[in-house]
């Protein structure tokens, strides 16, 4: 038996303007490939087809369907005239019974709330009442020692149980008012997809006879996706590397994926443990030096982590949204109250904030805390018709594809469009899930290596003080890896987190496992032979850097420490090096290399020092 795939055309036509039996087709969500941004849904429904000419409808699915991804095949006695994609502005979805519920609820808790103030005002009203009666016997008689401790017994205990009461009152009280408040952010992420229409696919088939018709329909749906996550543990430096490669899966298509089979496709502590690198260092006249602090506007390259949080127009949180480093599949997702934190890789530059109905926002990277106000898209879906052409199949017909086989007779089908697929690797999720249409992240582990690796350690003193400890992982390519954040244990101890740099062209992979405080680094500034002189017409200007490394671990360790030289961009600039204790210099890149063996609690002291000669009359910033 032949399988056909009709592809959809952009095209009108009025051949179908006959009458035709509509018939609902009923189907389900079987499988979800879910890419980096969108994600392809797989549904399957049977179906008995009268004889004649009819209308197959598929109701009810997501409004964000890519109406051009659009595939249908099918098996059965029938030939496929068209399929058209629409969307049903009619069917609002169950929103307002959706919200009327809610608002239920918030009525109750309003409710709730209102009595347990009452009751809190008639507390206050019965310790006032206590407080008035205090004095006993009036003021002219003295109270007896019986009657003295009775009164004082029944005082303490009348507002020790007043005091209970009160704070439990006002526990309750708070707890009301956080539900209330949850079930109203609850309410506007409704009220905000209110409008939005329901997907809806016709299929036009002609049945010469009834019979029963299996169907796979496959389209594209946005607001879905997944960011690449990693948890990477390292024992001690004497053995592999455990690297557990997960899934965050987030989708807020409208329509719940209940019970299916996912496929991941890669077709993306405060303190950053991202190793800094550096960048060459042009040395210019100051003349023709432009400086560029970090304004509003102005990327800084400096920031590692940045955190904030995502409002919409009425300042409210919203939870849910995708905040992603453009060009890379580093990616996050703000939490219930709208926060977020990400850790950058080197030279990220943006970040893009998208949610569901509202306009996306692309920002330059300025500072670590970085606050967002998304507004709503007002921009209505407009209905798409897509019409294909109808007839039969003679022989073999360009691009159309043929495959597998059935026990039911050969469907006669004509494509009009196809999804193209350009990713290389694809994860397979064996345990069916079920992930809710609201936006939350979902981790699923796809895989858990251990790796043989090679560990040092990695210091820019110029930049950051401490020393890095450097995975350095050999053939890495075999374990199809995506740039993503990764969480990193040394020792059983969470230490912070990193980004995993997948984009590297390099047979080897650098991870940088954070900071090792017991590696103790200074570089400082040696006075006495930093100084300017002049000779003849021209200056010259000495630098020397002292830098000290010391290993207060009880083991030997590795250490690759790098500093710089600035390069000359001009002839009139001349830069010597006086010394470098034995480092590798770079003479384009000005970099200066020192691979280090220190024994526990050893130290070592390392000397850079440089001369630059320029005209007396022009200026050079060192500094």
């Amino acid at each position: 038996m032949k399988k056909i795939i009709l592809l959809l055309l952009l095209i009108s036509t009025s051949a179908f303007a006959q009458n035709f039996k509509e018939v609902p087709l009923s189907t389900s969500i079987r499988n979800v490939t879910v890419f980096l941004q969108g994600a392809q849904i797989s549904r399957e429904g049977t179906v008995q087809i009268p004889a004649g000419n009819s209308v197959l409808l598929l109701e009810g699915l997501s409004p964000h369907i890519n109406d051009k991804s659009v595939q249908v095949s099918a098996d059965g006695d029938f030939t496929i005239l068209s399929v058209n994609h629409k969307q049903n502005f009619l069917n609002e979805r169950q929103k307002n019974e959706k919200i009327d519920s809610i608002q239920n609820l918030i009525s109750s808790l309003e409710l709730q709330l209102s009595e347990s103030k009452s009751r809190l005002e008639i507390l206050q009203e019965k310790q006032s009442l206590l407080d008035k009666n205090k004095n006993l016997g009036g003021t002219n008689s003295g109270a007896s020692l019986s009657q003295l401790r009775e009164a004082i017994n029944f005082y303490d205990e009348q507002l020790t149980d007043i005091k209970n009461e009160e704070i439990q009152t006002q526990i309750e009280i708070r707890e009301l008012t956080e539900r209330k408040s949850r079930l109203e952010k609850q309410i506007s992420d409704v009220s905000r997809e209110e409008n939005l229409p329901s997907g809806q696919i016709e299929i036009r088939i002609e049945a010469d006879n009834a019979t029963r018709g299996e169907f796979t329909v496959n389209y594209l749906v946005a607001n879905a996706g997944w960011f690449p996550n990693y948890d990477i543990r390292v024992e001690d430096i004497d053995n592999p590397l455990q690297l557990q490669y997960k899934a965050d899966v987030y989708q807020n298509t409208g329509v719940d994926w209940d019970n299916v089979k996912l496929k991941f496709s890669n077709g993306n502590p405060n303190e950053s443990g991202v190793a800094p690198e550096l960048s060459t260092w042009y040395l210019n006249f100051a003349r023709n030096t432009i400086f560029r602090p970090s304004i509003n506007g102005a990327i800084d390259h400096s920031v590692r982590t940045v955190t904030g949080v995502v409002l919409d127009e009425n300042n409210l949180p919203l939870p849910g949204t995708n905040v992603v480093v453009k060009g890379s599949s580093v990616g996050t997702q703000t939490d219930f109250d709208g926060n977020y934190q990400l850790t950058l890789p080197n030279n990220a530059e943006r970040l893009v904030f998208s949610f569901v109905g509202m306009q996306t926002k692309e920002m330059p990277i300025i500072s670590s805390r970085m606050d967002v106000k998304l507004e709503a898209d007002s921009q209505a879906l407009e209905e798409v018709v897509v019409t294909g052409y109808g007839g039969e199949l003679q022989g073999s017909v360009a691009g159309v594809r043929i495959r597998g086989a059935s026990s039911l007779p050969q469907s006669k089908q004509i494509t009009t469009t196809a999804v193209e697929n350009q990713t290389t690797v694809e994860f397979e999720v064996e345990k069916p899930y079920s992930i809710k249409s609201n936006g939350e992240k979902l981790a699923i582990e796809l895989n858990e290596y251990a790796i043989e690796t090679n560990y040092e350690y990695y210091a820019v003193p110029k930049l950051e003080k401490d020393a890095f400890l450097i995975a350095r992982i050999i053939n890495w390519d075999q374990y199809n890896l995506l740039e993503g954040e990764a969480n990193l244990f040394f020792e059983d101890a969470f230490v912070g987190r990193t980004v995993l740099d997948a984009k590297s062209l390099s047979d080897t992979l650098n991870i940088s496992l954070g900071r090792d405080r017991n590696i103790v680094i200074g570089r400082t500034k040696v006075d006495q032979y930093s100084k300017e002189r002049f000779i003849g017409t021209n200056r010259i200007d000495s630098r020397e850097f002292k830098i000290l490394v010391r290993n207060k671990k009880s083991q030997p360790i590795q250490l690759t420490l790098f500093d710089q030289i600035p390069v000359s961009a001009i002839g009139d600039i001349e830069v010597e090096v006086t010394e470098h204790s034995g480092g590798k210099l770079g003479e384009k890149t000005g970099e200066v290399k020192w691979q280090l063996s220190l024994d526990p609690q050893q130290q070592k002291e390392l000397i850079l020092g440089y001369e630059v000669k320029y005209p007396r009359r022009e200026r050079v910033v060192l500094e």
